[in-house]
């Protein structure tokens, strides 16, 4: 019997191969790989779209937007109404609502760009037609996901963002020292302070660090999940044949990964608002330091 080994880390991890190589800067590799690649897809298609409606509708001069004016202003307004003004006030909500949307339609697009086989088509075709070694860069290309925020490292740095303005939204609202100050109840005997302080401490670098792994493993394990069910059309067809690979892919595997991708659609924008709703939970929790 033939054995079979079928790659889920290769198909969902971001992968050492370099579309661009640029070399090590400081002791940081700066090439560029696939999930890079689509972070930058990911903030282009956040631009043009949010300016493309902006300009739209200031050219229309008034009215009602419309199109894409129209979905911008749904999701600004939430944002703001149900994410920014409940956690950090009216007083603050000028400041703060843009880096919430900001966070929302990125985490969005990035998400949705993981569940479009872009380069899954890419492979295919070259598959058939182009035939490029495994050292080209086409290969390269289509080696790992194309989720970017399943890479540890793009949650990580979202993370360390809203860890940033947590800390600098306490100092605007309450000063610096007096920030690090409200970290623990006031007027509270001194020796509860030797277990509470280095409570809170650890307490905060949790937070971004949860962010971090919540994100990440969400939008890792749905791909992961999907890839197991259609690796039974392979296993299959390997060991009994290519009709019963057939059998099963119509009868199990294709039915299942379907309603699995339905459901990786819902994950994409709860995952996103999550992140978003938290950050502006943890913010407010500076500017409203009530203990």
């Amino acid at each position: 019997m033939p054995e079979q080994s079928i790659d889920f880390v290769g198909h969902v991890a971001n992968g050492e191969h370099a579309l661009i190589h640029i070399g090590t800067f400081y002791g940081i590799n700066m090439d560029v790989t696939k999930h890079v690649l689509m972070l930058w897809v990911a903030a282009v298609v956040v631009f043009t779209f949010s300016t493309t409606a902006v300009r739209r509708y200031i050219r229309k001069g008034q009215g009602a937007p419309v199109g894409a004016a129209n979905a911008l202003e749904i999701i600004v307004e939430w944002v703001r109404d149900s994410i920014s003004r409940p956690n950090v006030g009216n007083k603050w909500l000028g400041t703060w609502t843009p880096l919430f949307i900001s966070l929302f339609l990125f985490i969005l697009v990035c998400n949705g760009l993981g569940l479009i086989p872009i380069f899954e088509i890419i492979g295919l075709i070259d598959h058939m037609f182009i035939h490029s070694g495994p050292d080209s860069f086409i290969a390269h290309m289509v080696h790992g996901g194309s989720t970017a925020t399943a890479n540890f490292n793009v949650t990580a740095a979202l993370a360390v963002l809203t860890f940033v303005n947590i800390i600098i939204a306490g100092t605007l609202q309450h000063g610096f020292i007096k920030h690090w100050m409200n970290l623990v109840p006031h007027g509270m005997p001194w020796p509860l302070y030797i277990l509470l302080i280095p409570l809170e401490t650890i307490s905060l670098f949790v937070r971004p660090f949860a962010l971090t792994m919540r994100l990440a493993a969400n939008m890792t394990g749905g791909h992961i999940a999907i890839l197991a069910i259609l690796s039974f059309v392979f296993t299959f067809a390997t060991m009994f044949g290519p009709i019963a690979g057939m059998g099963v892919g119509l009868g199990f595997s294709l039915p299942l990964s379907t309603a699995l991708l339905g459901l990786e659609i819902i994950i994409v924008i709860v995952q996103a608002y999550v992140f978003t709703l938290l950050t502006a939970v943890f913010i407010g929790m500076a500017i409203h330091a009530h203990h």
